[in-house]
C-alpha cells in the first residue's frame, strides 16, 4: 500500500492532541501556519488553551532534537511515544506556507490562515502529482475551499467518532410496544431487602441493551431497570411505573416517566457518573440540583455539592471580572441560580430558603480552570453545557472524581457553541458512547420540554 500524506488543520490537533499517531505508517505534515495559531491559543484563557499546549508539546517530543533538514522532510514518530510496539508509525513534518504565487489553484487571500494552510496542501500536491496529498479538517467550509482550489482529497477527522448519528445514541430506556410479561415464558424471582430482582430469558430483548437501561411497556405498571447482562439471561431490578412518577427529591416531582427515571437513576449512590440529555426545558438541571441536595442535606450521603459548567469563551474574561472564583463564575452559573429560586419559589420566605440550600447543601461554584489537578472527594459534581467540550476535557474532569463521589453531566447537543465541535464530536457523546455498558454509570435521555408551553412549541417549530 502505498504512504499517503495528511496535512493537518489547527482544529484537528485541537480537537485531538494526539492526532498524529493516529495515521498509522503514513507521513503527517504540519504546516507552518498551524503551529503559529496553536501559539497564539495557547497563551489565550480560551477552553482549547490546555488542547494547544498539549499538541505543541507533542510536536516537540517527536521533532525536539532533529535538524531543520529532517523536520522539513520529516521525522519518524517513535513508537515509544504511543506506547503500542504493534503499530507502525510514520514521519512528522513542518511545512512552510507557501505565498499565493507559488501554488496551483492557489487562494490569493493569504491573510487567511486557512487560505495559507490549503496553498501548503496545493504545493505538496504539486511536487509530486503522484503522492496522494490529504488536508484533514474539521471545518466545512475550508474542506470545500480546498476541493474548489484544486486539492484532490480532503477529509474530516473521525479517529474518536464512535457513532455515525447522534440519533444512535443510547437513550438510556427501551420501550416495548407490548406487555411485558407477554413476551416472558420463563421467569426467576427473588427479593434483597426492599428490592425485587427477575431473572428473564435474553431472547426476550430483540434491541441492543446494557447495564443500567430501564425498560417500559405499554402498560402503566410495568417499569425495571437492567442490573446485570448474563450468556443467557438479564437480570432486572423491579422498579414499578408507579414508584418512579411518584419519586420525590427536595420537594420536586417528576412530571413525566423519564424524568421518574432520571431521578432514580440520580438518587442511586451506586452510579458513579450520570449522563442526562435532554432538550432545553426538558428539566435537566431542576432534577440535578433536586436530587443533589436531597442527597447532601437530608440523607446526608455526600458532604457538598460542587457545580461547574463550560463558559463558551471559556472563562475567557473570567480573571478581569471582580470578586472571588465564585462570584465570578456566577454570570455563567446563573442557570443553577435560577434553579435554585425555582425550587423555592413557593416556600413562605424563598430567600432563607435559598440561603438554607446553599448553605447545608455546601453548594461552591467553580471554575474549570480550577478544577485541573484536584482530587474532589465525598462530592456530588453538576458539571452543567458539558456538550461544549472536547473528550480530552471530559476526561480531565471525570478522572477528578475521588473516592465516594459522583458526577452529573447534563448537555443539550443540539445547544453546541464551540467552534470546534459538533454534536458527532462532542465530548458529551464520546462519554455516552464509551460508558454505555459499563455498571457504575447511567445514561438518560428526557423526552419533551416542561418548562413552558412556548418552550416547548419552540424546541418543535423553530
Amino acid at each position: 500500500m502505498s504512504k499517503k500524506t495528511f496535512v493537518l488543520d489547527t482544529n484537528v490537533l485541537l480537537h485531538d492532541p494526539m492526532s498524529v499517531f493516529n495515521f498509522h505508517e503514513h507521513a503527517v505534515v504540519i504546516p507552518m501556519t498551524v503551529l503559529e495559531e496553536l501559539d497564539d491559543i495557547k497563551d489565550r484563557k480560551k477552553n482549547v488553551a490546555a488542547e494547544a499546549r498539549s499538541a505543541i508539546r507533542m510536536v516537540d517530543e517527536v521533532l525536539g532534537q532533529s535538524t531543520p533538514e529532517a523536520i522539513a522532510q520529516g521525522v519518524e514518530i517513535p513508537v515509544a511515544l504511543k506506547g503500542d510496539s504493534g503499530k507502525l508509525l510514520g514521519t512528522l513534518a513542518i511545512h512552510r506556507s507557501p505565498l499565493a504565487d507559488e501554488s496551483k489553484g492557489r487562494l490569493d487571500d493569504i491573510e487567511s490562515n486557512d487560505n495559507r494552510i490549503i496553498n501548503c496542501a496545493l504545493e505538496i500536491q504539486n511536487q509530486d502529482p503522484t503522492r496522494e496529498v490529504i488536508l484533514v479538517t474539521k471545518d466545512i467550509n475550508m474542506r470545500l475551499k480546498a476541493l474548489g482550489a484544486g486539492l484532490n482529497r480532503v477529509e474530516d477527522y473521525r479517529r474518536d467518532q464512535l457513532v455515525s448519528d447522534v440519533e444512535l445514541l443510547p437513550s438510556g430506556h427501551l420501550e416495548l410496544e407490548t406487555e411485558f410479561w407477554k413476551l416472558v415464558t420463563d421467569v426467576d424471582t427473588w427479593s434483597e431487602g426492599s428490592k425485587t430482582y427477575h431473572r428473564v430469558p435474553r431472547s426476550v430483548f430483540t434491541e441492543e441493551i446494557y447495564a443500567n437501561q430501564y425498560v417500559i411497556d405499554s402498560t402503566d405498571e410495568f417499569a425495571a431497570r437492567i442490573s446485570q447482562i448474563e450468556d443467557e439471561s438479564v437480570v432486572l431490578l423491579d422498579v414499578g411505573r408507579h414508584r418512579l412518577e411518584d419519586m420525590e427529591a427536595w420537594g420536586i416531582r417528576p412530571l413525566n416517566v423519564y424524568q421518574g427515571m432520571a431521578m432514580h437513576a440520580l438518587l442511586d449512590t451506586g452510579l458513579d457518573l450520570n449522563l442526562l440529555i435532554g432538550a432545553a426545558g426538558s428539566g435537566k438541571t431542576l432534577l440535578s440540583l433536586a436530587c443533589a441536595l436531597e442527597l447532601v442535606v437530608e440523607q446526608k450521603r455526600y458532604s457538598k455539592i460542587v457545580v461547574t459548567r463550560s463558559t463558551p469563551p471559556v472563562a475567557e474574561d473570567i480573571g478581569f471580572l471582580p470578586g472571588t472564583e465564585e462570584e465570578k463564575m456566577m454570570p455563567w452559573l446563573a442557570a443553577i441560580h435560577d434553579n435554585l429560586e425555582a425550587l423555592h419559589e413557593h416556600d413562605d420566605n424563598p430567600e432563607a430558603s435559598m440561603r438554607f440550600a446553599l448553605e447545608k447543601g455546601n453548594i461552591q461554584f467553580k471554575s474549570l480552570n480550577f478544577i485541573r489537578g484536584r482530587s474532589i472527594q465525598d462530592a456530588i459534581i453538576l458539571l452543567d453545557e458539558s456538550q461544549n467540550l472536547t473528550p480530552q476535557q471530559l476526561k480531565t474532569i471525570i478522572t477528578r472524581c475521588g473516592k465516594g463521589s459522583k458526577i452529573v453531566c447534563l448537555g443539550n447537543l443540539a445547544q453546541i457553541d464551540s467552534n470546534y465541535l459538533t454534536a458527532l464530536t462532542s465530548g458529551l457523546t464520546y462519554v455516552v458512547e464509551r460508558f454505555k455498558g459499563w455498571t457504575g454509570a447511567s445514561t438518560q435521555h428526557l423526552e419533551g420540554v416542561v418548562r413552558s408551553r412556548l418552550a416547548s412549541y419552540a424546541e418543535q417549530n423553530l
